[in-house]
């Protein structure tokens, strides 16, 4: 049994808590002061949590809820139809969804297995074209950063990029000037609605995708984003198209495989494997995509 003591603490921070809750929903408009008051009056009435009196009287959902107990635990996500990132970007809107607690338990496996201390960067490439490799880093940088570490997804794909369309971002400067030296890392962005997670996208279409990433330029840079964030993510382009996803990898000294169900031959990645290998790249894992 509690102490009278512990339990006026408990309902002091239950009180402290209710408060918080029903100021963040007012800043979202989904409830005005006046029924704020409503639902603490049925609190009291019937002993109840602000967000169960607050679905009791129709005035938020549970959606709205569970919004606002991410945002108070720092663990931050979109309902349907926010932030105009795509509907594949499931950690973005459906984070209790069995696809993303599969993502997470990849998450739990790379921290356990490779991000150790002197270890922040990891590959993410796939044989061909299509098979998931730039859904499944913008995915799990989305999951990283939930965790609360500092996470930055690289698209080091010079050829096709697309974590610019992916999470918003206006076409501009990115990695390619970084690594020709027409640009700094001034341009690194954050990506709206997630608080530790930021992005440095490919930046300009170059016809020498594969020389800039061999520069040392490449090196110097990954060091100092080292210094910045704990964990940093490179989208590769396919290996099938080009070389340069062996180059990132072995600057990455690690790789996570992307395999699609049903597409990816598995003698195409045998062949792939052995040549990261070949290039003094570990092969971290690999993960079974349907997107």
């Amino acid at each position: 049994m509690n102490s009278p003591v512990s339990s006026i603490v408990s309902a002091g921070a239950a009180s402290r808590k209710d408060i918080h809750m029903g100021r963040m929903l007012v800043e979202q408009g989904k409830m005005t002061l006046e029924e704020v008051e409503r639902v603490r009056r049925l609190q009291k009435e019937e002993g109840l949590r602000f967000g169960e009196a607050a679905q009791r009287l129709g005035l938020v959902t549970e959606a709205d809820i569970q919004q606002v107990l991410a945002r108070q635990f720092d663990y931050p996500y979109l309902q349907a139809g926010g932030g105009n990132y795509p509907a594949t970007l499931m950690a973005a809107y459906q984070p209790f969804s069995a696809e993303v607690e599969m993502l997470r338990s990849v998450r739990s496996e790379l921290m356990l297995r490779w991000f150790r201390p002197g270890r922040k960067t990891l590959a993410i490439a796939s044989v061909n074209p299509g098979d998931g490799t730039s859904l499944l880093a913008a995915n799990l940088a989305v999951v990283f950063s939930q965790l609360g570490e500092q996470t930055l997804l690289v698209d080091a794909n010079l050829r096709n990029p697309s974590q610019h369309k992916i999470f918003n971002l206006a076409a501009g400067r990115g990695l390619a000037d970084v690594l020709a030296g027409r640009a700094g890392l001034d341009m690194l962005a954050m990506a709206e609605s997630f608080i530790d997670l930021s992005l440095l996208p490919a930046g300009s279409l170059v016809p020498n995708p594969q020389e800039l990433i061999n520069r040392s330029n490449f090196v110097v840079m990954n060091e100092t984003l080292c210094d910045r964030f704990d964990i940093i993510l490179y989208d590769t382009p396919a290996f099938s198209s080009a070389a340069d996803a062996l180059t990132i990898a072995s600057r990455a000294g690690g790789v996570l495989l992307v395999v699609r169900k049903d597409h990816t031959r598995v003698a195409d990645l045998t062949a792939f494997s052995e040549q990261l290998r070949r290039s003094g790249t570990e092969v971290v894992g690999s993960v079974m995509v349907s997107f």
